[in-house]
């Protein structure tokens, strides 16, 4: 009765993960369909496109620095004087009033490209007086100019923000391609694992129903005394232990699963029942592996490295502007204007009339020297700038060898698995040719249980030794890519970065 409980459990086992292949939930992918689901709904590529306009947004605001401030203002100021007694002259004095309108008007903090500063100023202004003739109005307009023509004549504050804010564009783009290229090949061998899990799967049914049938014969062989007792029990342990490593391979198909889940949808709720199901078995394509090719994609195409060359060339904006700073600052300036002013007038018209003819001008120029007499601050940061863009060489060197070494050990792993995945399955061909043939010798009373056992183990474990080689292969293909900058290009993926 125990042996036959044992049996039921099995067998129902087997009919349930035969069901579970039909149920409603199932759904097919490819990788293909895998990897597209990612770039739109991958969470981590959701928000490392946000990095871009952001760069982008910083740009902006570094040419802000060209910006000018534009001034305007009014204003209408009242006066009144008390009268009095002018004891001198022994008249009194009538008290006086007076009304003043002014208005003004700037265009301050201007900036050339050149590092030329400019401002524009203009204003109008009226008095009317009572008692007596004290009516008067009067305006200027005028330009002012300072033009430096050392420190921070080829280099500014603004150019220097503006060029590091460009590097600082193309650094977060590549950051953007260096995340989608990762995110793909953590799907891409996520998917190779989901396929070796389900496979998996099978190779454990179907170690299941080989202990299943044995226990089936062997109980059969017991009940007319051809077999001893101990020879079901060891059937039917092994039938146990092929349960649980069935038991053990499903839990490991459903956390990959959803691993696979995580990667590729933002709602994973709604992915959460459904059952997926590869569209391909595991393959070993022939792959030809050229070590100088493979260099050179990885030096010229990875985006970290790539990333570490911007890092260069943004340090030497740096260099180029704290050198511009060791300079003094010798300018040129001068300005030109117009004045304007009269009696009698009211309503700005005598003035505005000047303005126009041009009648009452004036200017200036002249230059302007200065300099710290030790310059300790200037000359302090450019000997760090200059030590910090040896040390980006230094990191930039490191960085290209360990490109090399990388690709040196990825060459060698997939040679490596590609040779496993023959030799497995040489293993798994020959295992099974032993177990059929310890079969026929059982079946003729010339080999014993433990035997078959052993055979039927040994095939288990082939049938799973090659499944896993396939995986380690095409997931060691997969991570050359990606370490030669090519996964882009290999599965034909085109991004396009705005």
């Amino acid at each position: 009765m125990k042996s036959l409980g044992i049996l039921l459990v099995l067998v129902g086992t087997i009919v349930a993960a035969l069901g579970q292949t039909n149920a409603p939930g199932v759904r097919k992918l490819s990788l293909e369909d895998c990897i597209q689901s990612a770039l739109e709904k991958n969470l981590d590529l959701r928000i490392a496109r946000y990095n871009p306009p952001m760069a982008l947004s910083d740009l902006q605001n570094a040419y802000a620095g060209y910006d000018p401030s534009l001034s305007i203002g009014g204003q209408h100021n009242y006066q009144m004087s008390g009268g009095g007694f002018n004891s001198t002259i022994g008249i009194p004095v009538p008290s006086t009033t007076s009304d003043a309108n002014s208005f003004s008007s700037s265009l301050a903090n201007g900036l050339a490209p050149s590092g030329l500063k400019y401002q524009l100023s203009g204003s109008a202004s009226e008095v009317y007086g009572n008692p007596g003739p004290f009516d008067a109005s009067s305006g200027s307009a005028s330009i002012g100019l300072s033009q430096p023509l050392l420190k921070n004549f080829w280099i500014d504050s603004t150019r220097f923000n503006i060029k590091a804010a460009k590097n600082r564009v193309k650094y977060s783009e590549l950051q953007l391609k260096q995340s989608i290229m990762t995110t793909v090949t953590t799907i891409e061998q996520a998917y190779y694992d989901l396929i070796y899990d389900r496979e998996n799967v099978t190779v454990q049914e179907k170690s299941v129903e080989l202990a299943t049938q044995l226990v089936v014969e062997n109980k059969k062989r017991v009940e007319v005394g051809a077999l001893a007792p101990l020879d079901e029990l060891q059937a039917e342990s092994q039938a146990a232990t092929s349960q649980a490593a069935l038991i053990a391979a499903r839990s490991a198909l459903a956390i990959q699963a959803t691993t696979v889940k995580q990667l590729i949808t933002d709602d994973y709720a709604a992915w959460q029942p459904v059952d997926l199901e590869p569209t391909a078995p595991l393959k070993s394509p022939i792959q030809v592996f050229d070590r100088q090719i493979s260099w050179s994609k990885g030096l010229t195409q990875r985006p970290d490295l790539l990333e570490a060359k911007l890092d260069v060339e943004r340090q030497g904006i740096t260099i180029k502007f704290n050198y511009n700073q060791l300079f003094p600052e010798l300018d040129i300036v001068g300005g030109y204007g117009h004045g304007a002013g009269g009696a009698g007038i009211s309503e700005f018209s005598q003035a505005l009339g000047q303005l126009a003819e041009g009648s009452r001008p004036n200017y200036y120029y002249g230059g302007q020297l200065t300099f710290p007499i030790a310059n300790i601050n200037a000359r302090a940061t450019y000997k760090k700038s200059k030590l910090g863009m040896e040390q980006l060489v230094l990191t930039l060197k490191k960085l290209e060898q360990t490109i090399m070494t990388t690709i040196d050990n990825d060459i060698q792993q997939a040679q490596s698995s590609y040779q496993q995945v023959a030799a497995t399955r040489a293993a798994r061909e020959y295992a099974a040719a032993a177990l059929d043939a310890e079969q026929k010798k059982f079946e003729s009373g010339k080999s014993t249980t433990y035997i078959v056992l052993q055979m039927q183990r040994d095939l288990t474990t082939a049938r799973g030794n090659e499944i896993q080689a396939l995986d380690n292969y095409n997931k060691a293909l997969s991570q050359l890519s990606l370490d030669e900058g090519s996964t882009l290009e290999r599965l034909s993926i085109n991004i396009e970065l705005k």
